[in-house]
Order: C-alpha cells, then structure tokens, then sequence
C-alpha cells in the first residue's frame, strides 16, 4: 500500500493555519520535535503519539543554540530526503522543516532558561546547551501549540527540564516521555551512533550492560551507592571510553541527587565519551530497597 502524501511546511505562519484548521475541525494535534537523522527510536515516538492524538507534526531543525562551540554542529548529520521518506511511511501528517531565520530572526534577543534541574548532568560539560533546548522547543511549542508533544527518555534530564517548562509558562501542551529504544545489541538509538567505529561501538556496548549491574546493585542496597557508582565508572575507563563524564543516581521525578538510602523511584545516568563521540543513556531502579528494621 503507497502511504499518503505527508505535507511539508517551512514557514510558522502557514503552520499555524494548518493546525488551526485542524482544531477547528476537533482534531486533536501531537509534535514530536527532532533534529532529523532519523532513526528508529524516533519512528517509534512516532507511533506512541499517534496513540493519542488524530494528527501528528514531526519537526526537524538542527538548533545552533544547543551546541557547545566544539561541538559537532557542522557535521551533526543531515539527511531530509531519507528523513521525508521514513515519516511518509510512518503516516505521519506534517513535516514542520523550518530555515533557522524562522526560528531566529534578525534581531532574535530572548532566552528561555529554566533553573536547577538544568543544573549538573548534561548541564556540567556543555554550558548553555539547556538554555538552547528551551528556547528552541519553547518557539516550536508556541508556532504549532499542539495538544501534545513527545519527548524520548534516553534524554530523561532534557524530557524533565521541558515538562517543567510548559508547566511554568502555561503552555496547553501535554508533555510525555517516550519509551528508550535500544539496538538489537542493546546501545540506546542516536543519531550519533553513526560515528563509531566497529571497535567503539564494541566499548560503547559497555554502557548498558554496567548501567544493567548499577541498578541491580543499587536496588538490593548492599552496597554503598557511592561505591556502586565509583567502581561502575573504572570498569568503563578500564573498558576503553576516553572519559566518564557523569555515572550518577537521580529521583526520577525532580532529578534530585540520591547520595544515601534510595527512598524514591530513581534513575542511574550516563555520559561517556568514546573515541569523538558522546554517549547518554539511563536506566529506572524500579525496586526502593527495604528498610531495615529497627528492634525495640
């Protein structure tokens, strides 16, 4: 079967009037905003949102805003034509592809900030790069003001931060977090995958399965999580990654740091560096570990 036609739009006015269109007719609108490169994970926010909603617009811009200065803007890859046939096939109703004067225009002098989760993390080595993101989504929300808009969780801080963002700004769009889709062999989908050479990929393998050993350590509580954390973060520097940026336990709810006792749903994070590239990833510890009792 030959999906149908998938509408492309380049300007936030013509946006605006299609979704416009769209309410008026008591159609319910979901987005999921990208920066192209798709890959499966993505298509598969794709098909969660398309469980709640009657029409679906995926973005695609690559934010300038979001990328430290040696970073890898220039070379993050783009690749529309292949981008535009997998959406079609995925039946997806719009593709929101705006130049960057749309999203920046001449004279462009606010910044979105939202404060304290946007601290540590990610936040720690890429100054500014919160601030990028919010901004961005903050302008994508407001131009297509989609009923819903879904987010991926191997992002989880940035998945976080923007559902504190629309809470704050009363934006009426729902934020939700869509499931982390691994490859067959386990690595988190990114976009950034396609740098790693077969050698890295094989050290970058060693991300699920140590985040796999933190959590189980973590939930039976034997352990100190510091000790758990500290020996997780050799083992990845003895397996061959240039650097561990972070290895930490955060409240999946606030991200506030557990240090002790976990007492709360929680999430151990990553970021580690292999060859040029840089990973994340995450993993929920589903089980708060008993307390012991106390005899009278």
């Amino acid at each position: 079967m030959i999906a149908a036609p998938m509408e492309i739009l380049r300007r936030k006015k013509d946006l605006r009037t299609r979704v416009t269109a769209w309410h008026m007719a008591g159609l319910t609108v979901g987005m999921v905003p990208t920066m192209g490169a798709l890959h499966h994970g993505h298509l598969s926010l794709v098909r969660e949102i398309q469980k709640y909603v009657d029409k679906v617009v995926v973005s695609i811009f690559v934010n300038p805003k979001q990328f430290g200065p040696n970073e890898d803007f220039d070379k993050y890859p783009r690749q529309e034509a292949e981008d535009i046939k997998k959406l079609t096939e995925g039946k997806v109703d719009l593709l929101y592809a705006p130049q960057p004067e749309e999203i920046y225009p001449d004279g462009f002098l606010t910044n979105v900030s939202v404060t304290r989760i946007t601290e540590g993390l990610c936040a720690a080595k890429r100054p500014g790069h919160f601030d990028g993101v919010t901004t961005v989504v903050t302008k994508l929300l407001l131009q297509c003001l989609p009923d819903v808009a879904l987010f991926g969780e191997k992002d989880f801080q940035q998945y976080t931060v923007l559902k504190q963002l629309t809470k704050d700004l009363d934006i009426p769009t729902r934020v939700i977090c869509g499931k982390l889709i691994r490859d067959p062999d386990g690595l988190a989908t990114s976009s950034r995958n396609v740098y790693l050479s077969p050698d890295e990929r094989r050290i970058a393998l060693e991300i699920p399965k140590t985040l796999k050993q933190v959590v189980q350590e973590a939930a039976e509580g034997i352990l100190p999580l510091q000790q758990v954390l500290d020996k997780a973060k050799r083992h990845l520097m003895d397996c061959g990654f240039r650097e561990v940026q972070y290895l930490e336990i955060r409240q999946s709810d606030d991200l506030a740091p557990v240090t002790g006792k976990i007492t709360a749903p929680s999430r151990v994070l990553v970021a580690a560096v292999v060859g040029a590239t840089r990973l994340i990833d995450n993993m929920p510890i589903p089980n708060v570990p008993a307390q012991p009792k106390t005899t009278s």
